[in-house]
């Protein structure tokens, strides 16, 4: 077998997957309706779809990798995609939306499997210039797939029902194994323990899901009541545990050290509050959009009203990385951040008589504000640690873009949710009813945005070395994945930068 061939597939592989995942992901929210319609499951339970998913992934992004290092990468990689392939057969075979729910809990710890070992077999397959030119495709793929998932989801399910995606995924999936049976070299780290850190894992899911049920539920129990109360004080005692288990763990889920590092913890925090805020958005508008009192939009339609952020994201990612070398990383992510909040501001004056055209100018500014402050913050979190912990806090940054989403989708569903109850319980009508929910959740977005502000100020200045292709690739990754690049110290950079 040549050497060319190998190098082939390990591409195709690991990119196409990633797309597939990427693509899936951001499909969901757009299906959501079509498939309360079908199971008749309303959007509460299958809010789950989103957040369930998300809490999966951020409790295993990091645990797959460390299963990849200690039973074989390829191996973990394969039983990803058929973890991924079965929660596909689950999901679009269920005719009640708890199956829906459960198989997209399964699909987040075969999506975060994909990823994360993936990227390790790309990387150990390639050095030199040629690792950085794969992770440049790697990246360019996983963009690519996060954008057009809302487009293609709407599509799909126009033309063929929303179990049209997860059947096309897949088959696509499955057309994966072979391809990697064939040209993928098994790896381990046998410098690593074989310890897992199982409990680190489950306490993960033990702070977020508690925390998500209380928000998805505090405004139906009451906010002061007991079931609400012990859900935050689960997640609250969940964190400590969690902290002491790092401790004495002999591989730890986070390597407790870096959370001394200020830059380190600015810059996830400032991940979590833009991928919270632009899936909470998604989550919204894919209801509102499609809702008859309102817009009424088809969910091709829905997905084509997504162009303006896809566009904003596609423009504005290349130019990201030079514009934080020139300016300096902290400028460019307090630009991208009052961007963000402008677009959640316009938005609180959404009313029953917007039209399709009012969203477009919002949308652009968040998509932009998320382009330029979640590229810089990425690119801060892996070059604010010696080479030899660029993987650990890519991981850290991971966990906190799965955290992100779970969360604020949860919170904004849950405002959305109340509000227009509340109003339809006052007498206004359907319309105006969704427009005030809509506007509800908008203000929750713009709070949480705005506190992305006060962060990039608090953060040091930041210049990082003359951009190169795998850093607009990072860029452009970063909506969705935070790329382990190499540091800013590290030889392949040189040996690229002198080519």
């Amino acid at each position: 077998m040549s050497e060319h061939r190998v190098g082939t597939g390990v591409l195709v592989a690991t990119c196409v997957s990633t797309l597939v995942v990427n693509a899936n992901t951001s499909a969901v929210a757009i299906l959501l309706p079509s498939i309360s319609e079908d199971t008749g499951s309303p959007i509460s339970t299958l809010q789950w779809a989103v957040t369930g998913y998300s809490l999966v992934g951020a409790a295993c992004i990091v645990t797959s990798g460390a299963l990849g290092d200690v039973l074989g990468r390829r191996k973990v990689f394969l039983g990803g995609l058929l973890l991924f392939i079965g929660s596909c057969v689950l999901i679009a075979l269920s005719s009640a939306g708890l199956g829906v729910v459960g198989g997209r809990a399964i699909q987040g710890a075969a999506g975060s499997t994909i990823l994360a070992c993936g990227l390790s077999l790309l990387t150990l397959a390639t050095d030199g210039p040629e690792r950085l030119r794969a992770v440049t495709l790697w990246g360019a793929a996983s963009a690519i797939g996060a954008a057009a998932g809302p487009l293609v989801g709407g599509l799909l399910v126009d033309s063929t029902g929303w179990q049209g995606l997860f059947w096309i995924d897949a088959a696509i999936a499955a057309a994966l194994i072979p391809v990697t049976l064939r040209t993928v070299t098994e790896s381990r780290d046998p410098q690593r323990s074989g310890a897992i850190d199982w409990l680190g894992t489950a306490l993960v899911a033990l702070i977020l899901a508690p925390l998500i049920l209380g928000f998805s539920k505090g405004a139906d129990w009451g906010w002061g009541s007991l079931s609400t109360l012990a859900c935050f004080g689960v997640s609250v005692v969940s964190v400590f545990g969690f902290l002491a288990v790092e401790k004495r763990s002999p591989a730890p889920l986070v390597d407790l050290s870096l959370l001394r590092n200020s830059l380190l913890i600015g810059s996830t925090l400032a991940i979590l509050i833009g991928a919270g805020t632009i899936n909470g958005l998604m989550f919204v508008m894919s209801l509102f959009f499609q809702d008859p009192a309102t817009l009424g939009l088809s969910p091709f339609e829905a997905g084509l009203a997504t162009l303006p952020a896809t566009a904003g994201l596609v423009l504005f990612t290349p130019l990201v990385p030079r514009m934080a070398t020139k300016w300096g990383s902290r400028t460019v992510i307090l630009i991208g951040f009052i961007a963000m909040t402008g677009g959640f501001v316009v938005f609180l004056g959404v009313d029953a008589s917007w039209t399709y055209t009012a969203f477009i100018l919002p949308i652009l500014l968040v998509a932009i504000g998320m382009a330029l402050s979640n590229g810089p913050a990425s690119a801060i979190g892996t070059s604010s640690v010696p080479p030899e912990q660029v993987g650990a806090a890519s991981g850290i940054s991971n966990m906190a873009r799965y955290v992100g989403a779970a969360v604020m989708t949860a919170i904004v569903a849950a405002v959305y949710a109340t509000t227009s109850a509340d109003h339809l319980a006052s007498g206004d009508a359907a319309d105006e009813s969704l427009a005030a929910a809509f506007a509800g959740a908008s203000l929750v977005l713009a709070v949480v945005s705005a506190s992305g502000i006060a962060l990039a100020l608090l953060v040091a200045r930041h210049r990082p070395p003359k951009a190169l292709a795998v850093d607009v690739a990072a860029a452009a990754a970063s909506t969705s994945h935070t790329l382990p690049v190499p540091h800013p110290d590290a030889p392949e950079r040189e040996l690229v930068a002198t080519r």
